[in-house]
């Protein structure tokens, strides 16, 4: 082979190592694939309505999400609106099933969701601020798509008073640099040691967003949870009654 062919094959292969995505390369690309850093930025608050199916039947929902923290998902079960994970801004709680009354969370889980309030609307958008860190893993096939793997390191949690890292894997389409899967270990309950997975497809633009309308929840091995967005409303106008939790 032609010395001055391998040579230039050499520069070639080196250029190309050097233009390898970094994880905030990602990140940004994702922000600008998506609408933009600013308009991120200026998003005060996320309205969705989506339903489940459950044993055949069609169940709504309704999940807000506001820029100061507050947010609720209100389920409509038989005919009434049940609420789960409720914040007002100082009380996190949820409707019982079986009593239909308003139960405050422990101190522990409301100590570690303050930590996450800042997240919204996108926990890497100045995440470096937040005191997080993100590192590139590689590249992983995530069912046929090729994907970026990006560990994100939160600020530790409280399990069982014990200080406990809170890390969440990110899978981002390598074409489009939307993320289309997150894993994180499960630290208490029932299904503890777990690796709790959610999935996210069918992108659309919502007022200038790209935001997916197609989502599964569930854990990694064992199947999941479609849901279906049917409706995103940006900025929504929400009466501060509605997080309130019910008196006795």
């Amino acid at each position: 082979m032609n010395r001055n062919l391998i040579t230039l094959l050499l520069l070639l292969i080196g250029a190309t190592l050097s233009h390898a995505q970094t994880a905030d390369e990602i990140i940004a690309n994702y922000f600008e694939n998506t609408g933009g850093l600013e308009k991120w930025k200026a998003l005060q608050g996320v309205k969705m309505s989506a339903k489940v199916n459950q044993g055949g039947m069609e169940i709504p929902l309704e999940i807000i999400q506001l820029k100061d923290g507050r947010q609720m998902t209100s389920i409509n079960f038989q005919g009434k609106d049940v609420k789960q994970g409720v914040y007002d801004g100082t009380t996190l709680w949820s409707t019982n099933f079986q009593t239909m009354k308003g139960e405050k969370s422990d101190a522990e889980s409301t100590e570690n969701f303050k930590l996450d309030i800042g997240d919204f609307p996108d926990p890497f958008l100045n995440y470096k601020a937040r005191g997080y860190k993100v590192e590139l893993l590689g590249k992983e096939s995530v069912e046929g798509t090729e994907t970026f793997k990006i560990k994100l390191t939160k600020k530790p949690i409280k399990v069982d008073g014990k200080q406990t890292d809170n890390i969440v894997y990110y899978y981002f389409d390598a074409e489009n640099f939307v993320p289309i899967m997150m894993e994180q270990e499960v630290n208490s309950g029932p299904a503890k040691g777990m690796i709790s997975q959610s999935t996210m497809s069918d992108y659309q633009e919502v007022s200038g967003l790209m935001m997916p309308f197609s989502m599964a929840q569930g854990y990694k091995g064992q199947g999941s949870q479609p849901i279906t967005i049917t409706k995103i409303e940006l900025n929504p106008k929400v009466d501060a009654t509605a997080f309130a939790m019910p008196v006795e």
